[in-house]
């Protein structure tokens, strides 16, 4: 079976009359009271912004985001997991239960999905109306290979807050193609789940999303819990290589592409990373900076950090994680002048430049191998298929990256179960 492109999930959602769009959206709006936080400048993060580097927190909870909030940051960030994690404590359950009646009409499980938009959308829109900076709101993961999907849930989130709502779309062949047309719609893109160069080339040229990112974490915990080496000093290249790239290959655009680098692990990146054009900071990170750092920052993204790997190692072709290749440009380029019609068209494409680990074959058995092993691959599993180029680290990343999200979606669509179907 070839690489999934195509999802039956969801797949009349987008056939959904306008009357009840917009009786969701005001819905959405309705009854908001939070109050704008007055942030106070901080020396800290001045310094870092002086450095070159935009400043997002990396949290749904809005009583930690307020902790840690200065004038400096300009956005928060949320992802499936942070906003199952809201949804966990029971605070939006009076609310499940109100959103019910007006989407009753619908079958259950698309009453699910739609649910679990609205609660994104108002989570979205109560962190905006606090902070008064952008805010990343993502899609369902049932959406991650459907086009139509992709657009319609996009264009929503845009019709809600057009100015603050950055719409998160994952890095896949649909999605690549789903984005590009929201960008060509004027909605503001945050592409995610990317985790190499050669990942955001293809973003860049592509979809011109107004952001991309590295997931630099996960990079180095691949090459540590797998015994490849401490990874130290992996992530950081990818992300500064990638900054390089991603700027080179989008500074002409009419609004170039900015790299985040995502989810930082520690406190040290602050540091080491000053200079990326954004940080999204989990709220530990942040307040564990300003503990141990002293605010002093110059920009390094001119560095070339060594990565500490095994010789066994090598055979993976790490490398593939911070450098591109002339056939990679070549491909990303020219699918950008003659851009695929669907996502089956674009992987099929790739195999032919010879790029094919970047989308490989996968079968049913496979992805489920790469669900049970969690956010990092078990590296002994794959090991024979990456060396032989059939599969490379980042493709491996990539898809557990989003098979994670798709169990923290689950979780929050449960939730969403049991309160409408009580009773």
């Amino acid at each position: 079976m070839g690489f999934i492109v195509n999802s039956k999930a969801n797949s009349n959602h987008f056939t959904m009359n306008e009357t009840l769009k917009t009786q969701i959206k005001e819905f959405v709006l309705a009854d908001i009271h939070e109050e704008r936080i007055s942030a106070k400048a901080d020396p800290f993060w001045q310094s870092l912004r002086e450095a070159g580097t935009q400043l997002w927190l990396d949290t749904g909870d809005m009583d930690e985001a307020e902790k840690n909030w200065s004038a400096e940051m300009t956005a928060l960030t949320t992802n499936n997991t942070l906003v199952n994690k809201e949804i966990q404590k029971g605070i939006y359950d009076d609310f499940i239960a109100q959103a019910r009646e007006i989407v009753s009409e619908l079958p259950v499980e698309e009453q699910i999905v739609e649910i679990a938009f609205i609660l994104n959308a108002r989570h979205g829109m109560r962190l905006a109306r606090k902070f008064g900076g952008f805010v990343s709101v993502e899609l369902h993961t049932n959406t991650a290979h459907h086009f139509d999907a992709i657009v319609d849930y996009g264009l929503r989130y845009f019709d809600i807050n057009p100015e603050q709502f950055i719409v998160k779309v994952p890095y896949t062949a649909v999605g690549l193609l789903g984005a590009r047309r929201l960008r060509e719609l004027g909605v503001k893109i945050n592409f995610t789940l990317e985790f190499s160069a050669r990942q955001n080339l293809m973003v860049a040229a592509i979809t011109k999303p107004n952001y991309c990112n590295v997931f630099l974490g996960r990079i180095g915990a691949y090459m540590k819990d797998n015994g490849l080496g401490s990874g130290e000093g992996a992530g950081e290249r990818t992300v500064l290589s990638t900054q390089k790239i991603v700027k080179e290959i989008s500074g002409n655009n009419a609004v170039p592409t900015q790299l985040i680098a995502a989810s930082l692990r520690g406190y040290s990146q602050l540091d080491a990373l000053a200079g990326t054009d954004v940080f999204t900071m989990p709220t530990k990170v942040a307040a564990d900076g300003k503990i141990h750092l002293d605010g002093k920052f110059t920009s390094k993204v001119n560095e070339v950090y060594p990565v500490d790997l095994t010789e066994e190692a090598a055979k993976y072709s790490p490398e593939k994680l911070w450098d591109i290749s002339e056939g990679e440009l070549t491909l990303a380029r020219n699918l950008d002048r003659d851009c695929p019609k669907d996502g089956n068209e674009l992987i099929d494409r790739v195999h032919r430049a010879g790029c094919g680990d970047m989308f490989p074959y996968l079968s049913e058995k496979d992805l489920g191998f790469i669900a049970s092993d969690g956010k990092i691959p078990k590296h002994e599993r794959w090991a024979s298929r990456i060396e032989s180029g059939e599969l490379a680290i980042d493709t491996l990343l990539n898809l557990a990256g989003l098979a994670s999200f798709t169990d923290d979606q689950k979780e929050l669509d449960d939730r969403i179960r049991r309160i409408i179907t009580a009773g």
